[in-house]
């Protein structure tokens, strides 16, 4: 049996090359440390500046289109891949010349230089960086500090053997700031970059590009960030304010177009109607695509045909029976939820308003089932005029609110059948499955879900290391309106996953990040949520996985063994993987582990040629599912 320890690496190895690219224009006594670092959002208010600096990649020329072309047009056309074998990197001790490539300078024009100014005294002097969990020093230290494109690159480094069932592609969503921030910056504000392992007969090749959205865009063509940062700019009524103005004066310039996106698509990827889509909910789905040789391409934001507006959630959910899927929007205005779904085909169907959502509710995610749809109203509210009025955030938790459960027919076409179950104390953001059950006893019809609990939610936007989140199992009777609660584990996990094949069905084994603390996670744990059923009380981890002193990874992602026919292997008979990085060395790597073995054995594991940061979900798409994009 083949072992591996991930952190067996070479500790004296410097940071990779883009540590001293990106920090190179800031005073030295505010450089970021990377001799074990405090981590992001976990350090001591500081009245310090940020001074600006740019990140320096290699873009790919790009317009940025919204298109409503049917999905039965004709797919764009594959850029042809360029000739030759995959470039290979230098040695870490050496500073690539794209990092370090001056660029042109770019004539500012009269009210760029105004407005850039105004910028500056908004970030110095009303609304400074000052707490920890918006001040960039922090946020972007260690392993969230962000990196430069890569073009599709060779992995040599690669020990054990990758399974074939691995044939394909694995992408990775996550923030990354083109620009250093000039003031306030959250985690969530990054614009996205997707991390692609491409692999293909025992070979993998990695990636790492921009999506390039309609910010990303007009920001590297003016050479700074241009748009407000939504999660850490917006915080008391003067920083709103000032900034507020300011954003409507670049508008009325033509300085961007908001009618054009704001988004970042920043949080997930996922294959609806045989298209990739990168998504952030709060812009459109921008379709990108994987080429041969693993380079990623954005083809542009996409709207359904003209028939999906201002946004979509970044975690819809593919039935893998029927191969439609199924999302929302949510926002500040009525209806504060909108439920649909996208057929197939890739043709969106008409949109059901939730009216009987009262309030504006940070609904992140959501779960389906075989009949049903299911969706959280939680005790994070937005309500920008009275938290604002309050000199906070326009999204804040409300601790008088109860949160409830709400329940509708998937294929609804009104919410006439919508139903709200409260369920005091019960906040997810994320959801991991549910599914329906049938008393055997009284014939009475229940919902399950599955979902981690945020038992102190008042500290999700603000301080994550606090978070501690709760598995549970939930379960509701349909006919009395009754609801259950079981604990699952008692340790803090979330960005759960299980195997994709049994969405909306009764499962048994889910894969969960164990936070140590959030957003850091130091290794996966593999759960049986059938313990419990019959009165035992057990803790219902049986596998585990932790990645040694200094190593954190990311959300797990489960890959079946045989998934041209799930019904002929068991649920939990495939691989886990996820990127794993090494603070102590600099190095990230691909990690394979055997999801039916008692510690998660890893079975293969691939030494990537660029650091990849932390980030937040990914997807893996089979080899034949690429050939049709």
């Amino acid at each position: 049996m083949w072992h591996h320890s991930l952190c067996t690496t070479q500790v004296g190895k410097k940071m990779d090359a883009f540590s001293s690219s990106f920090l190179c224009a800031m005073p030295h006594s505010k450089l970021l440390s990377l001799t074990n670092p405090p981590s992001p959002l976990m350090i001591p208010q500081t009245n310090s500046t940020i001074s600006s600096a740019r990140i320096e990649d290699k873009p790919q020329t790009y317009t940025t289109t919204t298109t409503t072309s049917s999905p039965r047009s004709p797919k764009p056309k594959t850029p042809p891949p360029p000739q030759g074998p995959p470039q290979s990197l230098p040695p870490a001790k050496a500073l690539p010349k794209q990092y370090s490539r001056a660029r042109p300078v770019l004539e500012v024009s009269l009210p760029s230089t105004i407005f850039n100014a105004f910028d500056d005294i908004i970030n110095k002097f009303i609304d400074p960086p000052v707490r920890p969990s918006v001040d960039p020093r922090f946020v972007l230290s260690d392993n969230f500090a962000p990196v430069d494109e890569l073009p599709p690159t060779e992995c040599h480094d690669i020990e054990g053997v990758l399974p074939s069932c691995l044939d394909g592609a694995y992408i990775r969503n996550g923030p990354n700031p083109q620009f250093l921030p000039r003031g306030p910056y959250h985690l969530f504000d990054g614009d996205g970059m997707l991390h692609c392992l491409r692999i293909s007969s025992g070979r993998a090749t990695l990636c790492s590009r921009y999506v390039k959205t309609y910010k990303y865009t007009i920001e590297r063509q003016a050479g700074t960030n241009i748009l407000p940062n939504v999660f850490s700019g917006f915080h008391g009524l003067v920083a709103s304010s000032t900034r507020g103005a300011l954003a409507a004066a670049r508008i009325a310039t033509g300085q961007f177009n908001p009618t054009n996106g704001t988004g970042l698509a920043n949080t997930s990827v996922v294959l609806i109607g045989g298209r990739l889509y990168a998504l952030g909910e709060s812009d459109l789905p921008y379709e990108i695509q994987v080429t041969q040789n693993g380079d990623i391409n954005t083809l542009g934001r996409r709207d359904f045909d003209g028939k999906l507006i201002v946004s979509m959630t970044a975690h819809p959910k593919l039935d893998p029976d029927t191969g439609e899927a199924f999302a929302f929007r949510y926002g500040p205005m009525p209806p504060f939820l909108t439920y649909f779904r996208i057929d197939a085909t890739g043709n969106k169907q008409p949109d059901v308003p939730i009216f009987s959502m009262l309030r504006p509710s940070f609904l992140h995610d959501f779960a389906i089932t075989k009949n049903y749809a299911i969706f959280p109203d939680i005790q994070i509210g937005m309500d920008p005029i009275e938290l604002i009025a309050r000199g906070g955030s326009p999204v804040a938790a409300d601790a008088g609110k109860v949160p409830r459960i709400g329940i509708i027919p998937r294929y609804a076409m009104d919410e006439k059948e919508m139903r709200w179950f409260d369920v005091p104390g019960f906040n997810i953001i994320h959801a991991i499955n549910a599914w329906e059950e049938r008393d055997v006893n009284n014939g009475n019809e229940y919902i399950v879900m599955v979902a981690p609990n945020i038992l102190s939610i008042e500290h999700t936007l603000e301080r994550m290391d606090l978070i501690h989140a709760s598995i549970e199992k939930v379960k509701i009777d349909l006919v009395t309106g009754m609801v259950t609660r079981q604990p699952l584990s008692a340790r803090n996990l979330d960005f759960a996953v299980i195997n994709p094949a049994y969405v909306g069905k009764r499962s048994k084994y889910v894969y969960a990040a164990v936070g140590d603390p959030m957003p850091k996670i130091s290794g996966v744990v593999k759960l049986d949520v059938t313990v419990g059923e019959a009165g035992d009380r057990r803790e219902c981890t049986v596998a585990s996985r932790m990645y040694g002193p200094g190593c954190y990874g990311g959300e797990p992602f489960f890959v079946a063994r045989n998934p041209e026919d799930p019904s002929a292997e068991e649920e939990d008979d495939g691989y886990v993987v996820s990127y794993v990085h090494d603070e102590k060395s600099g190095e990230s790597r691909f990690m394979v582990m055997d999801a039916k073995s008692p510690s998660l054995e890893v079975v293969a594991s691939v030494k990537l040629p660029q650091r990849v940061p932390y980030g937040f979900h990914g997807l893996f798409v089979r080899g034949k599912d690429l050939m049709r994009l």
